[in-house]
């Protein structure tokens, strides 16, 4: 990843890049890579974060209208 630093502006640059990390999801992938996780801990995983997605868009179809 390459950043490049404008008239000495290190902290734009350094925010810049760590959108840029941010976005590409590499820091997500080295700490999920950090420590063996077994294959049923990771289904497991997975499947609650798909329960509490479907969850949550449920919940936000259902939702009264508001009345302010």
């Amino acid at each position: 990843m390459k950043v490049t630093v404008r008239g000495n502006n290190i902290e734009g640059a350094l925010r810049l890049f760590r959108r840029k990390v941010t976005d590409s999801g590499i820091l997500f992938q080295y700490k999920e890579k950090m420590y063996h996780e077994k294959d049923t801990a990771k289904r497991q995983r997975k499947m609650a974060a798909a329960k509490n997605r479907e969850k949550k868009r449920q919940s936000g179809t259902n939702a009264p209208p508001k009345l302010f």
